[in-house]
């Protein structure tokens, strides 16, 4: 167990500044296999695709990701089908990462592929 995945997600009320390049390289470091990258208005989110062997281990997989989502009050982009499922993260109200949005990566890799 990784030490992200022991904390808890913290609501973000919008009055701290999103993660700066340095930090998120800091905390890429602890998350395993996620990649960083910038939307069309250039802010940075995160993003994993799982890959899965039937539709229904990506709809279980999925089911997982949403109860760790609302335990954590911290809700991924999701999108999935047969074979796979994608995830992106960011914390909406500062428009970039937060220290949650890699808590809640961490909390994701927990769960048995």
């Amino acid at each position: 167990m990784s030490e992200l995945s022991k904390k808890k997600c913290i609501p973000c009320s919008g009055d701290i500044p999103p993660f700066n390049e340095e930090e998120i390289k800091i905390f890429m470091k602890k998350v395993k296999n996620w990649e960083c990258k910038k939307n069309d208005k250039g802010h940075f989110y995160l993003s994993k695709e799982f890959k899965f062997e039937n539709f229904e281990n990506s709809f279980n997989f999925i089911n997982d990701v949403s109860k760790i989502a609302e335990d954590e009050n911290h809700h991924p982009d999701l999108k999935f089908g047969w074979g796979y499922a994608n995830i992106i993260i960011s914390t909406h109200a500062i428009n970039g990462l937060a220290e949650s949005d890699f808590v809640l990566a961490a909390k994701i890799d927990q769960i048995s592929v």
